[in-house]
């Protein structure tokens, strides 16, 4: 059977709605992707951050969850602290998409039976949502944070374009734009929806 962690990574967040604790809006963003992740049948979940972000990590972090403290924000070294753990697969997701809907990891994990590497876009101008591979990564693979990568600039070193596939976006809230798309309908994001008043 093949052994899956999915690691929410801490990434930088600039910016809460007007009247919103930056630290506050942060820690409901990050929750609530843990939280869905914690929930994923097939795959571990894992949290990833820096020593600044240690504090954070631990608050939000399940019972028995893997926290990876890694020097930099970025997704190669989360990649190789799982699979150090024995992980034939990972996955690497930013930590501010609250209400990300667990079928859009699941196409984001799908490739990986005859793709190097999948990639979810975080929408326009907003780098990679996540980043999945199996284990070890690819050698060609370079490290970004997933702010600024992008599927483009991963296939520049892929030694073919289609060894990086693209799968369905789900973008992230990385500003104001961002905050009105928004679904009430949607379950989940239950920390982010209190801070927003219900």
């Amino acid at each position: 059977m093949v052994r899956r962690v999915v690691a929410a990574l801490l990434v930088p967040v600039p910016w809460s709605p007007p009247g919103v604790d930056l630290r506050a809006w942060r820690t409901a963003l990050a929750e609530d992707v843990v939280d869905l992740l914690a929930r994923l049948a097939q795959a571990e979940a894992a949290i990833a951050t820096t020593p600044a972000d240690r504090e954070l990590a631990d608050e939000i972090a399940w019972p028995g969850m893997r926290v990876y403290e890694i020097p930099t924000p970025t997704y190669l070294p989360v990649l190789t602290a799982a699979a150090a753990d024995g992980f034939d697969q990972a996955a690497v997701i930013a930590a501010d998409a609250p209400d990300l809907p667990g079928m859009i990891l699941g196409k984001l994990l799908r490739p990986l039976e005859n793709k190097a590497v999948a990639v979810a876009s975080g929408g326009p101008g907003n780098g990679l949502l996540g980043l999945a591979t199996s284990l070890p990564a690819p050698a060609w693979l370079e490290d970004h944070e997933l702010d600024t990568a992008s599927a483009a600039l991963l296939r520049k070193t892929a030694p073919q374009p289609g060894d990086v596939s693209s799968t369905p976006e789900w973008r992230r809230l990385r500003g104001p734009a961002e905050l009105a798309s928004l679904d009430p309908a949607l379950e989940g994001w239950d920390n982010t929806r209190a801070l927003l008043g219900g």
